[in-house]
């Protein structure tokens, strides 16, 4: 297990040496979408990014607890605690039962997440699963003097909780400029303060989704389940808490003034990790921009912006290509141009059982292996990562042509790393696999009736079939031991 992990930590602004609070283990919580609508590309980026948080965790030896909820209630469409639950006007719009809504679209959250090869959570909470456990902490944020409770609402008093602990320490904004650019209240406000949240929601006549309380009929803030679900399975304080930099200011911000009102603990979390967001072409993306895109319409090319479409795994592995804090850039050139660097990555693993060895090594393949590590145990650094790995199949391409030498236990050592990064840690997979031995077979026939054109001395036949496979995606090498194909 290695010593030398660090992450940057959002909450104290710098990387850190990662040190668990039990020894061999790790706990780590991811926000989960709100299943109301399709997963979108956003969505796809962060739990990419933390699959690969999960598998490298489990690599170094770790036994990790992976938490990622599902939001199927309590999301209103204002952070500010205002218009419906997201949920419940979907289920009005489409005339369905909520639970109906809440289905649909967890079944497509997770059949997006199986075609990025997404290993599952180890607990995968709803909201609506653990009514019990909110109300409870709701009751106890009360008792502490926290939270107020206003004609069957309940809020959190922020303006108290202030007075005695850092209420902005996770966003590092200023507590009087957040209250100066927030609207003043009106007679009708509940809340006693501007930046008050709801922690439980009177449910109004017309409200399809709620439950019993102390305080009515309602359904629960929807900052308020994370709360609960994480120190459900996690405890009181835990390693890792993860999700995209948009939810930082308010849903963040207000995880941690619930946990640490609820329980009197410091801080909840030891290590805070967030991701960047997507543009599309230098722009953010977005829907009333046209230029926001789902899952499915990349793979299929079904979008307007997109010249064609691209696999799953070459857009796991073009994301995997930027660091998970960095902004992402969608264009039809930069998924090109992943296309053939996974095609060429996949192409260089198949190679490594085929080369020859010798008692030589031309190229240190232990340093390649330590700066492997190096870029990973760096905060995760994916892109230099694979900026090694790409060095390892330029190897592997140069013994495959005679140009370098490689020993066998360096073939094998090479092998290893390759396979366990490659498809262990960053999670890509041949997706050909399927059909390889058709595909041998073919390409074993047509690849004999060059043989037979080249010995008839009919070069002209030879070289069309060369240049309609090369055109096909398929490149052709004559070698002394005979004629091999790759995929590019």
């Amino acid at each position: 297990m290695s010593e030398t992990l660090s992450i940057y930590n959002t909450l104290t602004r710098k990387n850190e040496i990662f040190t668990p609070l039990y020894h061999g283990m790790v706990g780590m919580y991811v926000c989960g979408p709100t299943v109301y609508n399709n997963a979108h590309l956003g969505n796809a980026r962060t739990f990419i990014s933390f699959d690969v948080v999960f598998r490298y965790l489990q690599h170094l030896g770790y036994k990790v607890r992976y938490v990622r909820n599902i939001t199927d209630a309590g999301h209103l469409e204002s952070d500010a605690d205002e218009g419906e639950d997201k949920i419940s006007k979907k289920a009005k719009l489409e005339q369905l039962e909520p639970m109906e809504i809440v289905q649909r679209y967890t079944i497509d959250f997770h059949d997006v997440m199986r075609a990025f090869n997404t290993l599952s959570p180890s607990i995968e909470p709803t909201a609506t699963g653990h009514i019990i456990e909110q109300i409870e902490m709701t009751k106890q944020i009360i008792a502490n003097g926290f939270a107020y409770e206003v004609n069957g609402s309940v809020y959190f008093d922020v303006t108290k909780f202030a007075q005695t602990h850092p209420y902005t320490a996770l966003s590092n904004r200023n507590l009087d400029d957040l209250l100066n650019n927030t609207r003043e209240l009106d007679g009708q406000d509940e809340k006693r303060g501007r930046l008050d949240f709801a922690l439980w929601i009177k449910a109004k006549p017309e409200h399809i989704m709620r439950w019993p309380s102390p305080w009515g009929q309602g359904f629960p803030g929807w900052h308020l389940e994370c709360s609960a679900m994480s120190r459900k399975y996690l405890g009181d304080v835990f390693d890792i808490h993860g999700g995209g930099m948009d939810l930082i200011p308010t849903h963040h911000t207000n995880e941690v003034a619930q946990n640490v009102a609820c329980t009197g603990q410091h801080h909840p979390v030891k290590y805070w990790m967030h991701t960047n967001m997507l543009t599309v072409n230098g722009q953010k993306m977005s829907k009333s921009l046209g230029n926001s895109f789902l899952p499915l319409e990349l793979f299929t090319g079904s979008h307007a912006l997109l010249d064609k479409g691209y696999s799953p795994m070459t857009v796991r592995f073009f994301m995997l290509q930027a660091h998970y804090r960095s902004t992402l850039d969608f264009s039809n050139e930069a998924l090109l141009a992943a296309e053939k660097g996974f095609a060429r990555l996949m192409n260089a693993i198949r190679l490594i059982d085929s080369l020859k060895t010798g008692a030589a090594t031309t190229s240190n393949i232990e340093l390649l292996k330590q700066n492997v590590y190096a870029a990973m145990n760096d905060d995760f650094n994916t892109p230099i990562a694979l900026a090694h790995l790409f060095e390892a199949v330029r190897i592997i391409n140069s013994v495959n042509d005679g140009k370098e030498t490689l020993s066998e236990a360096d073939k094998q050592t090479l092998k290893k790393l390759m396979h366990e990064m490659v498809f262990d840690v960053l999670g890509l997979r041949e997706e050909q696999a399927i059909n390889t031995d058709k595909i041998d077979g073919l390409m074993q026939m047509i690849l004999d009736q060059r043989k037979d054109a080249k010995a008839r001395k009919d070069f002209a036949s030879s070289d069309l079939i060369r240049d309609k496979l090369k055109e096909l995606g398929f490149e052709i090498k004559d070698g002394k031991d005979g004629t091999t194909y790759s995929i590019v």
